[in-house]
């Protein structure tokens, strides 16, 4: 039996029964979101504001589309951080299959933006009811991240409904998640270290 992601994986505790996941609790199992990264560069910084200012702007005029997240933030995001050149290569609507622990149901789905060579995998929202759909990405993500032929080495997703940024790590049956970033955050511009940390992943 074949069923979709999106209709069937709506919670953690989902992810946890259907595919056998756990939540790792310790504290160095994802240090890669919590590393002493170099500084960015003044031209990062400047374009950085660019894109918040920019995205601000046009999420007061109301409901962005996925398509318009993807314009204004996650394309620039993967370029200033280096996966949109070579040797990556980036895949957009990539379809999964991923079967769950008694191999009698079959979960399909399609992931928005599939970096290869190092499996970074994003995982794009609609700003829609932001809170809600941003909640429901993670497990949704992380069963994609399933579909990985990268063995045991560790595996990455970015979810994002523009508003918030979240990293998410699985190695074998095990994940874990970082911070939420959010672009609301008035005393510093999160996109600094979400970059930071896009940059240090395409160098692992």
């Amino acid at each position: 039996m074949t069923i979709a992601v999106t209709e069937n994986i709506q919670s953690l505790n989902d992810v946890e029964k259907k595919l056998g996941l756990r939540r790792s609790h310790d504290p160095d199992f994802f240090m890669e979101w919590r590393r002493d990264f170099a500084e960015l560069g003044d031209t990062e910084k400047i374009t950085l504001d660019r894109i918040k200012q920019s995205y601000l702007h046009h999420i007061t005029e109301g409901f962005l589309s996925e398509g318009m997240v993807n314009l204004l933030i996650v394309s620039p995001l993967l370029f200033l951080a280096g996966f949109l050149e070579s040797p990556f290569s980036l895949r957009s609507e990539h379809s999964v299959e991923i079967s769950d622990r008694s191999g009698s149901v079959t979960y399909h789905g399609r992931i928005d933006a599939l970096v290869l060579n190092n499996n970074l995998w994003i995982v794009l929202i609609e700003a829609k009811r932001s809170s809600f759909s941003f909640l429901v990405a993670v497990p949704q993500a992380l069963t994609y991240m399933m579909a990985s032929p990268n063995g045991d080495k560790p595996t990455y997703a970015l979810v994002t409904n523009g508003d918030h940024f979240m990293f998410v790590k699985l190695q074998q049956s095990q994940y874990d998640l970082s911070d939420d970033f959010s672009l609301f955050k008035r005393s510093h511009n999160e996109l600094y270290s979400v970059l930071q940390i896009l940059k240090s992943l395409n160098t692992d």
